[in-house]
Formats: C-alpha cells, sequence, structure tokens
C-alpha cells in the first residue's frame, strides 16, 4: 500500500505493461523490471512517472524504407485507475493542476507484495491548453518542454505523494537526472519546516541522507542541462539554484550534477560505466549496480517450465536459475524451438517473407541510433554471403526504433532495409516495425544469436542481450557495459574484437568499424555457425551456460536487493 511505502522511484518513463505505452526503450524497461523485482521481494516501494498520453510514437516503415511516426493511441481508463487527490504545481508561472493514474504491479508468487505506480497527467479541463500537453509525449517538444516535464516529475511527484498519503518514505530514488528536481522540492520542505535557508548544513545533509540517484548516460550530451533565465522562467525563483552553485556551471543548471550533490547514494549501471561516469564527473563519488531483468516477465513459458522443474523457487530467488545447468538437451532443444517458430510465424504475418526453423537466425533490436552501429553486420554484403555459403545459411531479423528527431537513426534504418534486399535471396532478411515490449518478447526468445554492437565505451550496461540468455540466446558483443561482466568467451557467448580486448578495454575505446564488422564476420565463419550446425551439443551447453549463469546474475532481483541494501538501507530483501 502506499501509505506503508518508505522508497519512492522517480522515472521519466516505466514500461510497466505492454497496453500502457509510456516507455521508448531500455531506461523505462529498465525501471519497470526493478519495480517488479520490488514486488517480487516485497520491498516498500512507490513508483512515480508521468502518463504520456501519446506514448512514445508508433512506427511504420515506407516504400523507401524511411521511418514514419504516428501517436500511440491508448485509453489510461482501460489499465490504470484513476485517483482523486489533486495537486497544484506552479510552472510558466501559471498554476497547473495534475491528477495521478494508479498502475499496481502484482508479484509473481505468494511471498511478494504490491507496488504502486502512479502516472501524473495535465490534461485536464481547467488547465490552460499549453500546459494540458505537458504529460502528452514522451521525450517531445522543445528544450523548455523537457524542463517543463521535469518540473512536473520531481516537483509535482513530490506533492502527489503527500496528497496520496505517503508519509513514512525515508529514500527518494531519482532514475536518471530527469528527476533531479526531487531535490528542490526536498530542501523546500525541510527548510520550511526548520524555519531556516535551504543552504543551512542541517537541510543539506537531511536531503542528502534522503536521497539516491542513478546515473545511466556515458555520452555528455545525454545529461540535461538548462539555462539559468529558464529555469527562473519555467519554475520561479529558487534559491537553492544560482549561478556558482556546484552543479550550475556557465549558468547552465546541470540536473545530473544536482542529483550528485545532493545524494547520499550515487551508482552507474555497470562496473565499466562507473569508471566512465568518475571520469566524466571528477570527484564524485559514483558506485556502480549492475542492471538485470525480471526473469518471469523475459522468460518464454517454454523456459518458465524448464526452471519450475529445475529451480522451483527461481522467481523469488534468482540464484535458483543456476539450477538450469541440470536441463537436458532435450527440454532446452524443445523450448527454443517453439519460441522460434512462434517468432517466424510473427515475422511470415508481419512481412510476408517465410524464414526457416532450421537456418540459423541473426537478432538486432536497438533503439536506432549512430552509436550502436546496427548496420555494421551488413556492412559487408559479399563477405556475408560467403559465410552463408561456407559454414552454414543465414537469416537476419532486425527492429528498433529511432527518435523522430535523429535523422542519422533513421538513416540507419534504411540503409538496413535496402542492403538485406540486396543480401536476398542469398540471405533472408527483414525488419520488423513497431519493436515495443510484446515484440521484444518474441524476439529475444526465438533467434538463435543476439547481436551487440556498440562503440565502446557508450554503452552504459545494455539489458536486451540479458533477456535473450534467460532464453538460452548467446550474445555476440563488443567489450562494454554488461558484456564486460557477463561473458565467458565460448561459454555464454563471444566478444567481438576479442584480440585487442585487453587494449580496448584500458582505453576504453573501440576499434574502427570495419576491424570490428571483421571481427563479427571471423566469429560467425569460425566459431559460431561450425558449431550451431555441427556440434549440436556443444551448442545446447552455450545455451544451457546462457541460461544458467547470466540469467541468474543479471537478474532485476540481484540489483533490487543491492538498491535496499545500498541505497535504500532497508537491510537485505
Amino acid at each position: 500500500m502506499s501509505e506503508s511505502a518508505r522508497v519512492a522511484y522517480f522515472s521519466m518513463e516505466i514500461g510497466v505493461d505492454p497496453l500502457v505505452p509510456t516507455y521508448s526503450g531500455g531506461l523505462g524497461i529498465l525501471a519497470g523490471d526493478l519495480l517488479r523485482s520490488a514486488a517480487d521481494l516485497a520491498l516498500p516501494v512507490v513508483g512515480i512517472t508521468l502518463l504520456h498520453r501519446a506514448g512514445y510514437f508508433d512506427q511504420s516503415i515506407d516504400a523507401t524504407g524511411m521511418q514514419k511516426e504516428a501517436p500511440v493511441r491508448w485509453n489510461p481508463a482501460d489499465r490504470l485507475e484513476l485517483q482523486s487527490p489533486r495537486v497544484v504545481v506552479k510552472l510558466n508561472g501559471r498554476k497547473v493542476t495534475v491528477q495521478a493514474w494508479k498502475y499496481t504491479v502484482k508479484p509473481t508468487h505468494a511471498k511478494g507484495g504490491d507496488v504502486p505506480v502512479y502516472f501524473l497527467d495535465t490534461d485536464l479541463s481547467e488547465n490552460e491548453p499549453e500546459d494540458r500537453q505537458i504529460t502528452d509525449a514522451l521525450y517531445g517538444g522543445d528544450h523548455r518542454h523537457r524542463l517543463v516535464q521535469e518540473g512536473l516529475l520531481g516537483i509535482a511527484g513530490i506533492y502527489m505523494l503527500r496528497a496520496l498519503g505517503c508519509a513514512n518514505l525515508q529514500t527518494y530514488h531519482m532514475n536518471e537526472g530527469h528527476g533531479a528536481l526531487v531535490t528542490v522540492e526536498l530542501l523546500a520542505e525541510h527548510s520550511y519546516k526548520r524555519k531556516t535557508s535551504p543552504a543551512d548544513p542541517e537541510v543539506i545533509d537531511a536531503v542528502r541522507k534522503a536521497c539516491a540517484f542513478t546515473t545511466h548516460t556515458p555520452v555528455a550530451a545525454g545529461h540535461d542541462q538548462f539555462p539559468l533565465d529558464m529555469v527562473f522562467e519555467v519554475l520561479g525563483e529558487q534559491s537553492a539554484i544560482y549561478d556558482g552553485a556546484p552543479y550550475v556551471n556557465h549558468n547552465q543548471l546541470n540536473m545530473t550534477r544536482l542529483a550528485l550533490f545532493y545524494s547520499n547514494f550515487t551508482s552507474a549501471v555497470a562496473r565499466r560505466h562507473a569508471e566512465v561516469s568518475r571520469e566524466m564527473f571528477p570527484g564524485a563519488r559514483i558506485d556502480y549496480i549492475t542492471n538485470g531483468i525480471h526473469a518471469p516477465t523475459w522468460a518464454s513459458p517454454e523456459v518458465q517450465s524448464i526452471l519450475d522443474k529445475n529451480g522451483p523457487n527461481w522467481r523469488a530467488d534468482y540464484r535458483d536459475v543456476r539450477r538450469a545447468l541440470f536441463a537436458s538437451d532435450e527440454s532446452i532443444a524443445a523450448a527454443h524451438s517453439a519460441a522460434k517458430k512462434r517468432l517466424l510465424d510473427i515475422v511470415q504475418k508481419q512481412t510476408g517473407v517465410s524464414m526457416q526453423e532450421n537456418v540459423f537466425t541473426i537478432g538486432f533490436a536497438r533503439r536506432a541510433t549512430g552509436y550502436k552501429r546496427a548496420d555494421l553486420l551488413v556492412s559487408d554484403l559479399d563477405r556475408l554471403r560467403s559465410i552463408a555459403s561456407k559454414a552454414g545459411a543465414i537469416q537476419i531479423i532486425y527492429a528498433g526504433k529511432a527518435h523522430p528527431k535523429d535523422y542519422q537513426g533513421k538513416e540507419i534504418i534504411q540503409r538496413i532495409i535496402e542492403r538485406l534486399k540486396s543480401l536476398s535471396p542469398a540471405i533472408k532478411g527483414v525488419f520488423l516495425q513497431n519493436y515495443d515490449m510484446t515484440l521484444a518478447k518474441s524476439l529475444v526468445a526465438g533467434v538463435d544469436l543476439w547481436l551487440n554492437n556498440p562503440v565502446i565505451p557508450l554503452e552504459a550496461s545494455g539489458t536486451s542481450g540479458m533477456k535473450a540468455a534467460l532464453n538460452g540466446v548467446p550474445s555476440l558483443s563488443t567489450a562494454d557495459g554488461w558484456w564486460l561482466e557477463g561473458c565467458a568467451e565460448g561459454v555464454t557467448g563471444w566478444t567481438i574484437g576479442r584480440d585487442s580486448f585487453e587494449v580496448n578495454a584500458a582505453q576504453h575505446a573501440s576499434t574502427p568499424p570495419e576491424e570490428d564488422a571483421a571481427s563479427i564476420y571471423k566469429h560467425l565463419e569460425s566459431d559460431i555457425l561450425p558449431m550451431y550446425y555441427n556440434d549440436r551439443p556443444m551448442w545446447l551447453q552455450v545455451m544451457r551456460h546462457a541460461i544458467a549463469l547470466n540469467g541468474s546474475q543479471f537478474n532485476s532481483n540481484r540489483p533490487m536487493q543491492e538498491y535496499a541494501e545500498l541505497a535504500y538501507k532497508l537491510g537485505r530483501a
């Protein structure tokens, strides 16, 4: 229940349900997985996010291969419960009324507990037309609109929690810098109660003891900054925000530095990401809690049956997933065959392309943007055709959305589609439209290999490969993010650029794209395809280890237990 919540989790996007399209990708899906684990672990957590009535966007691909966007059509009342309290926050000099919708995350076993998630909504008749659209689209609008949304999340989020009766909160967890204005509102609350200034050391100390922060972005451009004149126009004068503050530089409010300054515990989302983050923010203490995925959500029904048989407590204790080591070859092969058939049926229905179940199938599904290099696999078509003719047949399935304003990402999608057409008929390839939670579940379970080749060190963590591993699908990935911790070479998957791995790990740098592409082709030709087609027992052993080793460790129950102990001071869940 909300009244007993001791931890408030703030995130601009939370993917709680495929039919609640208020998420764009990794950040929101991760937030949803962590809250699902909070429910399974019976942690006293409440989530706060924005409603996003137009969702992220519906994606379609036109005849030229260009992405087109349309608003998502959904009715909050179909899945969410409108709450009675309303609060008022001042934004852009106007009073904005805010309501909240509730979604209850249910545990997957009897010993868990419900976790409420509240979606803030400004689409009310008493608000100005401009203000009704504050919560309309995720990551839509201009820079000022983003600040307004962050003000709503951090400040109105606190107001709503108070109105909902969350009187026992002791920790406020900001998932990325979007929620950093939580700290400003807490400073105002504590200074008001103490009848002193927000600069009072006791007030600052009280706020720091109450705040935790997770940073997700190893790219400087991904850390929001706003000019002070815009901040004051949107939020009004704020005594805690001034030129010369530790989180204000060159008259710009840095939301990550704001959250860092007022947090008692800060974590990155993987070991390597922590190293990169410390370089970005010298002097900041940044620990790491490597991400994980919610196993009951992402495991196929057949893999769930395998785990039920071999480690029946796996939903509550992530370590029980290790007992997949005792699963038979026959059960693993049958589970994957069923998942692959479902995926190929989706391919047939959406694209009209008939793919074969006995052909090795590579999957790549990520946000389409430059550093993720989605087109690396299809950069040398002649080499790919040669590999398929000599080492074994290949099929390729792509999916992923480009941000509406990421024109480079859109061009990458277009280029991939053109090259897949050029590969036919030697190699069948498709690009599936409108990648979302539902399609992701089928993809991560149904392909034979999960490909991930971002530029090092720009992958903070990555979770799609974790989902694939849980379903017995090994990864081929660059040495970045979670894969640095999850790869047992040739046992759970393979590393791109492995020959120069130690040098690159020290330098935090990728090899040139043509070298990484050559490494992908070499692994396919020399290691992966020969094993898949000629040594079936060994391939099934790799699948088994992916489930047991990666699926257990990179399980969201583990990071949620670490947050409970280290950030929330609740003790071990």
